[in-house]
C-alpha cells in the first residue's frame, strides 16, 4: 500500500504567489542553485561568453572594414588618447617596447572584470543589464567613430557586435532563469517539452563554452581573412628602391666596440625599438598615399609615393633615440636611412615668413612639432621609405615615415606620415605637447653601459667595460669611466662614422675581488660633458649618469 504523499507546495514552485512575483524579467530569484557554482558564478560566466561575442563578431566583421574600426583597437587606442604623461612613461620604463602588450593584457582583465559585472547585474535585473550592455556599446562605437581616418560607417561591426552580445546574453540569463525555478525539475521539464531550451547546469555550460569556442573561431576567421584581403604586405616585399643621388658615407672599420656583448653599431630592422601610439599598424598602400604640404606656405601642394621615388633621394645612419628612454635605457637604435630631404619637399611649397614648426600627422592622428629650421639645415632630416637597403617595416612606418637627425622622436619621427602643416609654435600644439611634454625635443648626450650588466658576477682580473654613446649632431669626442668612486678614466672610442649617428666605446678594467660600482659619462663635439643632474624622461628626455654594480668573483 502506497504512503499517503507528506509533499508540501514551496513557495518557490510554479503556482505559488512568490513563484509568480519571480518570473524573467527582471526580479530576482531567492533560490541558490546547488552544486559547487551559484547563480552570480553562472551569471558572471554569461556575461564573459557575451562579452566574447562582442568582440568576436565585431572582430569579424571589422575585417571588411577600417582595420581601426574593431573594438579593442579603437578602444585602447582612445585609453592611450587620454593616458596622462606620468602613466605613459611608467609603462615604458617598466615594459619598454613590451608596452602594447602590456596594455592589451590590461585591457582583457578590464573586460573580462566588466563582463562578469554585466552579467551578474543583468541576472538580477534585466534592465540594469541592457543599459550597462547600451552602455559599453555607446563607448566603443564612440571611441571608434572618433579615430583619426575612420568614417561613420566603420561604427558597423560594433553595433552588430554589440547586439549580437545583448541577444546571447538575453538567452543565457534565461536558462539561469529557469534553472532557478525550477531546480529540481529541469531535466523533467526538458524530457517533456523538448521545445524549452535544457535548463540543467551541464547544459548550461555547454551553451556558453559553444560560445566562447564560436567566438574564437570567429575572431580568428577575422583575423585571417582581414590578412588575406590586404596585400600590402606584399606590396612592400616586392618594392624595389631606387638608387640614392647622394649615398650614404662609407663606415669605416673599427666602428664596433672592441668589449663582447655590445649592442651591432647597426641596428638589424627586427630588433629596431618601436614606440608609436598605434596598436593597430596602419596598412597603408604606396600607390593611394598622399603627403600634403599647407598652412602657412605660398602653394599647397601634394607629394605621390612616385613622386618620391622619382626625387633625389639621399641615404644616411641616423640614430634614433625615444624620448622615454630612461638613463642606460635601450630606447635607441642606429640604422641606414634612404628618403627625399625634407628641405626638398618644403622648398617646393615655400613657406612664409613668420612660419617656425611644421606639424607632422600620422594616418592614425599622431602628431608631431618640429622646428622649421631643423627640417631646412643640412643634417639630413629626410622623409624616409628604406630603411637598411629595404623598404620601410609596416611597424617603422611603411610607406613613408619622417627621420630627423637630433630631435627625440616624440618631435620628429612621424611614421605613416601623411600631412605636413607649416605653422607656427604659438599656434598649434603636437600630440604629446598637449600631454605636457616639450616643444621642442634636442636630443641630450648620453653614455650607456652595456657590458658587464647591471649586478652581474664577473671573474677577478682583467674585465672588459663596453658601451655606446650619443649626442647626434655634435658627435662623441670622450667616454670616460668611474670605479667605486675613484678618478675618471678615459676609454677607448671606436671609430665614427658619422655626427648624427651613436659611437662605441671599450675599457679593459682590472677587477679586484669583491662588488664594485661603475659609471659613465660622455663628452660631445662643442665640449660639454653629460650633466650628473637626473632628471625624468618627462618633459625633454632623462639625464644623469648611468651606475650599476657588479661583483667580482
Amino acid at each position: 500500500m502506497d504512503k499517503p504523499s507528506t509533499h508540501r507546495l514551496r513557495a518557490d514552485e510554479p503556482g505559488t504567489a512568490n513563484a509568480r512575483r519571480k518570473q524573467p524579467g527582471g526580479r530576482t530569484p531567492a533560490k541558490a542553485l546547488s552544486g559547487r557554482t551559484g547563480p552570480t558564478g553562472l551569471a558572471a560566466l554569461a556575461g564573459v561568453a557575451a562579452a566574447a561575442v562582442v568582440l568576436s563578431v565585431a572582430e569579424l566583421i571589422g575585417a571588411f572594414f577600417t582595420a581601426r574600426a574593431t573594438p579593442l583597437i579603437a578602444l585602447g587606442s582612445t585609453f592611450i588618447d587620454f593616458t596622462p604623461s606620468w602613466m605613459k612613461d611608467f609603462a615604458i620604463a617598466t615594459f619598454g617596447t613590451n608596452d602594447k602588450l602590456a596594455l592589451f593584457v590590461g585591457m582583457a582583465v578590464s573586460i573580462l572584470v566588466l563582463a562578469c559585472v554585466l552579467g551578474v547585474v543583468a541576472y538580477r535585473r534585466w534592465a540594469l543589464g541592457v543599459a550597462g550592455v547600451l552602455l559599453m556599446g555607446a563607448v566603443i562605437v564612440a571611441s571608434v567613430v572618433t579615430r583619426a581616418g575612420v568614417r561613420p560607417v566603420d561604427a558597423i561591426p560594433a553595433l552588430i557586435g554589440t547586439v549580437a552580445g545583448l541577444i546571447v546574453l538575453r538567452i543565457l540569463v534565461t536558462r539561469l532563469w529557469r534553472m532557478q525555478q525550477w531546480p529540481d525539475r529541469a531535466a523533467d521539464i526538458a524530457a517533456k517539452e523538448p521545445e524549452r531550451p535544457a535548463t540543467t547546469r551541464r547544459a548550461f555550460f555547454a551553451a556558453t563554452g559553444a560560445t566562447a569556442a564560436a567566438s574564437a573561431i570567429a575572431a580568428t576567421g577575422g583575423r585571417l581573412l582581414s590578412s588575406a584581403r590586404s596585400n600590402v604586405a606584399k606590396a612592400r616585399e616586392s618594392l624595389q628602391l631606387p638608387a640614392p643621388a647622394e649615398p650614404a658615407a662609407a663606415v669605416p672599420a673599427g666602428v664596433q666596440s672592441r668589449a663582447s656583448g655590445v649592442t651591432p653599431w647597426l641596428t638589424p630592422n627586427k630588433d629596431f625599438y618601436r614606440i608609436d601610439t598605434a596598436l593597430s599598424v596602419p596598412e597603408i598602400n604606396a600607390q593611394d598615399w598622399e603627403l600634403r604640404i599647407h598652412g602657412l606656405v605660398d602653394r599647397e601642394i601634394r607629394l605621390s609615393f612616385q613622386d618620391l621615388l622619382d626625387a633625389k633621394l639621399i641615404e644616411s645612419h641616423v640614430t634614433l633615440t625615444c624620448v622615454s628612454n630612461p638613463v642606460g635605457g635601450n630606447l635607441a637604435g642606429n640604422a641606414k636611412w634612404l628618403g627625399m630631404p625634407i628641405r626638398d619637399a618644403l622648398a617646393m611649397a615655400g613657406p612664409k615668413e613668420g612660419a617656425d614648426m611644421v606639424l607632422s600627422t600620422s594616418i592614425d592622428g599622431f602628431s608631431a612639432s618640429t622646428p622649421l629650421e631643423v627640417l631646412q639645415d643640412d643634417r639630413d632630416a629626410m622623409l624616409a621609405i628604406g630603411m637598411n637597403g629595404a623598404a620601410l617595416p609596416l611597424e617603422h612606418g611603411y610607406p613613408v615615415r619622417m627621420v630627423v637627425p637630433g630631435l627625440y622622436g616624440f618631435v620628429s619621427a612621424t611614421k605613416w606620415v601623411v600631412d605636413l602643416e607649416i605653422t607656427r609654435f604659438a599656434d598649434n600644439k603636437a600630440y604629446w605637447t598637449q600631454r605636457g611634454w616639450s616643444e621642442r625635443g634636442p636630443i641630450k648626450t648620453m653614455a650607456r653601459v652595456e657590458v658587464p650588466k647591471s649586478f652581474a658576477k664577473v671573474p677577478a682580473g682583467r674585465v672588459a667595460i663596453g658601451g655606446t654613446a650619443w649626442a647626434q649632431t655634435r658627435g662623441i669626442t670622450k667616454v670616460e669611466v668611474q670605479i667605486d668612486n675613484g678618478p675618471w678614466i678615459e676609454a677607448t672610442l671606436a671609430e665614427e662614422a658619422s655626427l648624427i649617428s651613436w659611437r662605441q666605446w671599450s675599457l679593459d678594467w682590472e677587477a679586484t675581488p669583491g662588488p664594485h660600482y661603475i659609471k659613465a659619462r660622455a663628452t660631445d663635439g662643442t665640449g660639454e660633458v653629460q650633466t650628473d643632474k637626473r632628471a625624468d624622461p618627462v618633459p625633454d628626455g632623462a639625464s644623469g649618469w648611468q651606475s650599476l654594480m657588479v661583483t667580482a668573483e
